[in-house]
This record gives structure tokens, sequence and C-alpha cells, in this order.
């Protein structure tokens, strides 16, 4: 369910839609509207559908159990006003109100001019991001391409470098990091490293694939740089604006 207000003549009247459409006005505006002075007393004459109330804020920030009504009650009190503007008011909820809770959903008031503009600048600013992010990502995938390209393959592991099975379990005894992250850290997100080089197997006649290496101080450099970008959130478990996931596990150890 959601709750919006919508204004008739400079008096907003409060209108909540459950999921499937279904309009109620809460009875206190439609009350205070149509003149009525006792508002209990209003919709205890004159409504004849199920109590429902429904829980919003007041002027104070305060939770309050509202009465609100079905299209028959708000109609059942508008007939029953001697306030002029009450058929008037008729019409705006009959005509406009709920034809258009019925086609959208839910209840819009006209923008204003300024809201239109505002939201038509919002709308190119939006497609102005998505073409700035989409144009840096096709940089980063080009740039990966091309040094994909140029790597070079070699015959052993030198002395140094390490292969993705090391850095998963160096890293893990060095930083407490998951498996998943240590992964995101060298694969997905920005500034992710490159391999120096490709090794081949001693089993390739077999069918086995070379492996990447990396050169072990850089990457211990890297994932040093990744935990102190790192906010702990307990003081075992960190955040970082790279990992959309949520927390992860993250404590400092003694370098291994």
């Amino acid at each position: 369910m959601n709750i919006a207000p919508f204004n008739f003549k400079g008096t907003n009247v409060r209108v909540i839609t459950e999921d499937d459409g279904t309009p109620w006005f809460v009875g206190k505006d439609v009350c205070d509207l149509l003149g009525y002075a006792n508002q209990s007393d209003a919709m205890g004459r004159h409504c004849r559908g199920v109590v429902k109330r429904y829980p919003i804020l007041d002027s104070l920030g305060r939770t309050q159990e509202a009465r609100v009504l079905s299209e028959g009650d708000t109609l059942r009190l508008i007939v029953n006003s001697a306030m002029p503007a009450a058929q008037e008011f008729e019409a705006w909820v009959f005509d406009d109100v709920l034809p258009t809770i019925r086609k959208t959903g839910s209840y819009q008031r006209p923008m204003t001019p300024g809201e239109q503009l505002l939201a038509q600048a919002q709308a190119v600013i939006n497609v102005e991001r998505q073409q700035a992010e989409q144009q840096v990502a096709l940089e980063r995938i080009e740039t990966r391409v091309a040094n994909v390209e140029q790597v070079r393959y070699l015959d052993s592991r030198p002395a140094g470098f390490e292969s993705m099975t090391s850095i998963r379990e160096r890293i893990n005894l060095r930083l407490g990091l998951p498996q998943w992250v240590i992964n995101a850290v060298m694969r997905d997100i920005p500034g992710a490293p490159l391999p120096f080089a490709m090794v081949r197997s001693k089993h390739a006649d077999d069918g086995a694939q070379p492996y990447a290496i990396w050169p072990k101080a850089d990457i211990t450099r890297r994932f040093d740089r990744f935990a102190a970008e790192c906010t702990f959130v307990t003081p075992e478990r960190a955040t970082h604006p790279d990992i959309q996931q949520g927390r992860f596990k993250l404590c400092q150890r003694n370098p291994a």
C-alpha cells in the first residue's frame, strides 16, 4: 500500500492505494474538507462500510491509526454535506482521481512548470551519466583486450610470481578474505590486475590449459590497498564501495 495526498482548492486529502489499486480516503481529511465539525459522529451516521484503519504520521511525526473510507462511504459523506463545494468535490473525486488511480495504480497530481523542468533536467542528467559509465566500461574492456593480446607465454613459473590458487591461499591467510572477495578483487572491480604471463602446463599433451601468474609483490600491495579502502562494520566484518554483495570477513594478520 502507498499513501499520497492530492490538493483540492488548497486542501490536501490523503488517498491510500492498495496493491490491487483499491483506494481508501483518510476520513479526517474528507470530513474537514466537507465541513463536518464532529468527524467521528459524521462517519458514524453516514458511513456504512466496514471500519478500516491505517497507520499514518501526524504533524508531529507520531504514528496514528486513522480511519479510512471506501469510495461508497466517501460518496455518502459528500451527498450529506451542506458545503457548497461538495458537488464540485464529488466530480473531482469520481471523474479525475479515481479513474487516474485505476489507470495508473496511484494518483499523480499534475506537475508544476518548475517541476516539469526539473524532471526533464534530471532525465538528461541520468542519460548523460549512463552514457559516461558505458564509455568508461567500454574503454576498460578495450584496454584489457589490448593487454591480453600482448600476453606472453612461459614454459615455467619464475621466482616471485604466483598463480590464482596461490593468491587465494596466501591472501586468505594474510587478511582473512573469503575466496569470492579475492576473485572479485582480481577479476571484477576497477583496478583488477592483468596477468604478467601465462605458464604452459607440463601436462599440455594431456589437455591441461596454461595458467596465469602475477608478481607476488604487486598482488600484496593490491590487497593491502583494498583492505585500507574497506570500512569495518564489526571487528572482523567489512564493506567496500566496489563490493556490492555486502559485508565480508576481513582481519589484519601478520604478513605470510
